[in-house]
């Protein structure tokens, strides 16, 4: 999967963390609620304006 086009660096935002579609939530977020037994389900109705392919480009990142 490119995560390239999904995963972005937003100066001022989260300390500069990996974020995602240039919003707030981050990808340790992300990767952090999967490591704590959430399916991707649970994530995407947590979390609406987050996709699947957002959740896939994290993983993919995480495997880089």
């Amino acid at each position: 999967m490119q995560y390239q086009n999904i995963i972005t660096i937003e100066p001022g935002k989260r300390g500069v963390k990996l974020c995602i579609r240039r919003m707030r939530i981050t990808v340790y977020d992300v990767l952090s609620y999967l490591a704590s037994g959430m399916i991707y389900k649970e994530v995407l109705d947590d979390f609406p304006f987050l996709t699947q392919e957002d959740i896939l480009a994290c993983l993919s990142y995480a495997t880089d």
